[in-house]
């Protein structure tokens, strides 16, 4: 199980690192249908995780290429620990099959704004 956990980190990691995605589009669903994991487990573990890295590496190979704005980045961070505050209030009664559709759904409509959109 654990060489599974490191592959699906690094994985995560390097998608992450190479298209700024990994926790929700990688690590989530792997943890539900590779690991077993209900989504809200997969969604809290995928928190935690995120707690020491958070792209710690990547992020400062793009700010040394000129590609970070801080005041931005730190403004973004500000609404992202209140909102992620009171969406894990929010989410508790949702059912994790509701919530696994919701996932999906947010994750096929970014898909598509990709892929037809401008």
């Amino acid at each position: 199980m654990i060489i599974g956990f490191l592959a699906l980190g690094l994985a995560g990691g390097i998608l992450s690192g190479l298209l700024g995605i990994g926790g929700g589009i990688v690590v989530v669903p792997a943890l539900v249908y590779i690991f077993g994991l209900s989504q809200h487990q997969s969604q809290g573990t995928t928190l935690a995780m995120m707690i020491p890295p958070i792209g710690l590496l990547a992020a400062i190979q793009y700010y040394r290429a000129g590609y970070v704005n801080i005041p931005m980045a730190a403004w973004i961070a500000l609404g992202f620990i209140v909102g992620g505050g009171i969406g894990a209030i929010l989410v508790q009664p949702i059912p994790d099959v509701l919530l696994r559709r919701i996932f999906g759904f947010f994750m096929l409509l970014a898909a598509l704004k990709m892929i037809i959109g401008k």
